[in-house]
């Protein structure tokens, strides 16, 4: 290595996972500077999205984390996070290596797998103060704001005080470029339909769905107020909602969802006991164009079809990675409409599953919180030791 010029180390390094470049930033200080420089976290970054090189998979238990490589099923290890030790911890999405983590509305932190990395969100305040939140009332999105260079985290919560017939409603949104929240203030339209999203929506649909510099959930119909389902969308760039209409057959439909495919916004339509339809929103199509993309059979293996999202396509877009109910990812091939199920050694059970790239995103630093706590373990522990090599007791 001492002998390679550093545009060929640069070229070799950004073909190798987060991981990896970790320990090698101690090779020497070139190496290290090179790792560290945002143009090289940047660059392996795009290339990792590009290629679709080093995926992984993160599963979701209700108390532990799993990491795996897509192509690599057998080799399976924990995620240990700092918030780990503070109760539930719930992940509310993913982007760019980086995953959402919560404990509470004001427990929150960004996270990269890869490099062990985490940044703690400043504490945000709830601002109804006599209120009881529950978590099936607080709605959260994470995503990238391509046009500002930027990581945001948006939190939504509802309630309803004893006593009163309003629902106070709060939106705030985290910036990581300033580390700091701003409150996001809605249009009249937009608020009144969101009075009455809050109390019939699916616990699953609670996270942002991010396609196209915009997180979505699902806003569903309800008899007397709103006449079909529909889409709010929050564009991350003008931090603004607005209403997205969503495909026709699919307007009264009470079993749906949705879900991001080669980047797009797609929506799944479940038939339990039959099928499920998908489809797709392609970028810079207008707002009601969508297109039905495919139908996938329930495989014999399940009793039914309670939830099924697909995850992204093989390289040679001949298959589709889906997770069809908890804890089961298949590949369905397009053309045999066959299912092969991809087997993750010691995994079974009730999960959830994210992809995950594999980045340098947030850097390599670690847990600054951390590392001033071991930092004085270690001096405590130097400390005790020459105590107890420095003096006996004569008793």
């Amino acid at each position: 290595m001492a002998h390679l010029p550093m545009d060929i180390v640069n070229e070799l390094f950004l073909r190798l996972p987060a991981s990896s470049l970790v320990r090698f930033r101690l090779l020497s200080n070139p190496c290290f500077s090179l790792i560290d420089s945002p143009d090289f976290i940047a660059s392996h970054l795009n290339r990792t999205l590009e290629t679709g090189d080093h995926l992984m998979v993160l599963l979701r238990y209700p108390r532990l984390l799993r990491m795996v490589y897509l192509d690599a099923p057998d080799k399976v290890s924990d995620v240990e996070h700092p918030l780990q030790a503070g109760g539930f911890t719930d992940v509310f999405g993913s982007c760019n290596g980086l995953i959402g983590l919560t404990n509470s509305p004001t427990d929150m932190a960004l996270f990269n797998p890869s490099t062990r990395k985490i940044h703690r969100l400043p504490i945000e305040p709830v601002d109804f103060p006599d209120c009881l939140i529950t978590r099936k009332y607080v709605l959260y999105g994470l995503g990238y704001d391509s046009v500002n260079d930027d990581y945001k985290v948006v939190r939504i919560i509802q309630c309803k005080r004893k006593g009163d017939c309003g629902y106070p409603l709060e939106i705030k949104v985290f910036s990581l470029k300033s580390n700091s929240w701003k409150r996001i203030y809605l249009l009249f339209e937009v608020q009144l339909k969101f009075i009455y999203f809050y109390y019939h929506v699916l616990y699953r649909r609670g996270y942002g769905v991010l396609a196209s510099n915009s997180l979505h959930w699902i806003l569903p119909r309800r008899q007397g107020v709103i006449a079909i389902n529909s889409i709010i969308r929050f564009d991350l760039a003008s931090e603004e909602f607005d209403i997205v209409g969503i495909p026709k057959d699919l307007f009264y439909e009470d079993n749906f969802d949705l879900g991001v495919l080669d980047g797009c916004l797609c929506a799944m339509s479940y038939h339990e006991f039959t099928h499920v339809d998908v489809w797709i929103k392609r970028e810079h199509q207008d707002e009601g164009s969508w297109t039905k993309l495919f139908k996938v059979k329930k495989p014999e293996s399940v009793g039914s079809l309670d939830f099924m999202r697909p995850l992204l396509y093989s390289k040679d877009k001949s298959k589709v990675l889906l997770q069809i109910n908890v804890g089961k990812l298949v590949w369905y091939d397009l053309a045999s409409k066959s299912f092969e199920t991809l087997g993750i050694k010691d995994c079974e059970g009730s999960c959830s599953a994210e992809l995950v790239v594999s980045s340098l995103v947030l850097g390599c630093k670690g847990d600054p919180r951390r590392a001033r706590e071991n930092k004085m373990m270690q001096k405590s522990n130097k400390r005790d030791g020459f105590l107890s090599k420095g003096f006996k007791l004569k008793l």
